[in-house]
């Protein structure tokens, strides 16, 4: 995974993805924290999930931001001589937003734990079972 460590693949990498798809780049920030949030969740079902596939996705976003600044450095320093504007928020914004709803909502989200008593099937657990020459 070469192209992961150097900005400049990266960037070919995410752009090769954008063109196969056709998506836009809001949509593809949108789309890939969502996949990220959802994939981890379902591997870490246990205490805290919900945390950790948000964090999953804040890492994930930050990261791939790092890249793309470190990109616009190179090339808008090389070409303008300028830093480059503050658009990254922006993306971080788009890849978070509907983990961050789901990461506040996934509480109400799980299933409720089903009692024992509730039904028409209730059988006491410590109640001894009758045979049916007790019931006459």
């Amino acid at each position: 995974m070469n192209w992961f460590l150097d900005p400049v693949s990266f960037q070919s990498f995410k752009l090769d993805i954008l063109s196969m798809t056709g998506l836009g780049k809001d949509a593809m920030h949108v789309h890939i924290g969502m996949a990220i949030f959802i994939i981890v969740r379902l591997c870490w079902r246990g205490r805290g999930g919900w945390f950790v596939a948000w964090s999953a996705a804040l890492i994930a976003a930050l990261t791939g931001e790092y890249l793309d600044y470190k990109v616009d450095i190179i090339q808008s320093y090389k070409y303008t001589g300028q830093v480059p504007d503050a658009e990254h928020w922006h993306d971080i914004w788009n890849t978070m937003f509907w983990p961050s709803i789901l990461l506040l909502i996934g509480r109400w989200l799980q299933p409720a734990k089903k009692n024992i008593k509730d039904g028409p099937d209730f059988i006491e657990q410590d109640a001894p079972i009758q045979k049916s020459t007790d019931l006459i």
